[in-house]
């Protein structure tokens, strides 16, 4: 169990490790990872979100165990954000207790401990995870930096009021819109719903660049961790990090089995909420310049505390019937 584990988690924390290392040898200074920051968010990833949801077949898919999985998501971001208020950081902070890694750790590890069977969940929740989660971040964001920026632009009457809403609402839409995170899935949503494949040409280029986005993120999590030094940031990354690796899978044991979830799919649902952080929060920490310290220290401590903790949930899942 701990080798599958260790075999899923060792290409993350190289990547870490290597972007560590290349800040500490002078090959990458501050002020060029936001430049690199820029084009893994607004190219490398929207080509991967395209790509991926172009090819989903959504009337496929029993949402049965997915739809209980969004629950305990819902449930510890809301814990989170009403810890923290409602905010843009909050939701960033909120986003790190519940994007888990599913691409670089989730299917390696599914693959190796439930087979086919497995990764037939799991590429299901993958499916629409995206989608779901950081539309629903970028909306929540969004409509909260519109409402900071339209707090004082008016007198506090009820009629100022319910102006201010609405224009806050309208900015939020547009941006959360063509923000070039949900823009892509949803274009690639629309496009899987042509029943068209994608032109072999397209589909290879598209692959080439999305799939340079996972380590790039990784090594920029390292290199943020060889800038910045200030260790004040690393107790909150640590319950952050512990908010998702342990409260998150235990939520979803939770709600699942109250509905009566069993089988395959419902440990496979354990096992992602128990992964570690993904790379893409970062990507939003910078994005919007909040919590950057706090989430770099949240994906590195989830990671390395997930040789033991994702260890832990297998052999617990084990138990569970079938």
């Amino acid at each position: 169990m701990m080798g599958s584990v260790f075999q899923a988690l060792t290409p993350v924390v190289t990547l870490i490790v290597l972007g560590f290392l290349i800040v500490r040898l002078g090959w990458l200074r501050a002020e060029g990872m936001r430049d690199i920051s820029n084009v893994a968010f607004l190219v490398l990833a929207p080509a991967l979100l395209f790509r991926n949801m172009a090819t989903v077949h959504l009337s496929e898919i029993d949402f049965t165990p997915i739809a209980v999985y969004f629950c305990a998501i819902w449930v510890v971001f809301a814990i989170v954000m009403m810890k923290h208020g409602f905010n843009k950081r909050a939701a960033v902070l909120a986003l790190s207790t519940t994007f888990s890694n599913t691409l670089m750790i989730g299917v390696p590890l599914v693959s190796m401990a439930y087979g086919q069977e497995g990764l037939v969940t799991l590429f299901a929740l993958m499916s629409v995870h995206t989608l779901i989660i950081l539309t629903m971040v970028t909306s929540i964001v969004e409509f909260a930096d519109a409402r900071e920026a339209n707090a004082n632009s008016a007198s506090p009457g009820g009629s100022s009021r319910f102006v201010r809403l609405g224009v806050t609402l309208l900015k939020a839409t547009k941006a959360t819109l063509l923000h070039p995170v949900p823009l892509p899935i949803l274009l690639g949503l629309l496009y899987s719903t042509t029943g068209l494949a994608l032109p072999p040409v397209l589909d290879k280029t598209l692959l080439l660049i999305g799939s340079a986005f996972a380590p790039i993120a990784l090594m920029l999590v390292g290199a943020t961790l060889a800038i910045n030094r200030d260790l004040g940031h690393i107790r909150i990354g640590l319950l952050l990090a512990l908010t998702k690796n342990c409260i998150h899978p235990l939520v979803m044991f939770a709600l699942g089995m109250l509905v009566g979830l069993k089988g395959v799919g419902f440990k496979v649902m354990i096992l992602t909420a128990a992964l570690p952080i993904g790379a893409n929060v970062y990507l939003y920490a910078t994005r919007y310049k909040v919590a950057e310290r706090e989430v770099t220290a949240s994906i590195a401590a989830s990671t390395v505390l997930a040789l033991g903790t994702l260890s832990a949930v297998m052999l617990a899942i084990a138990h569970l019937g079938q």
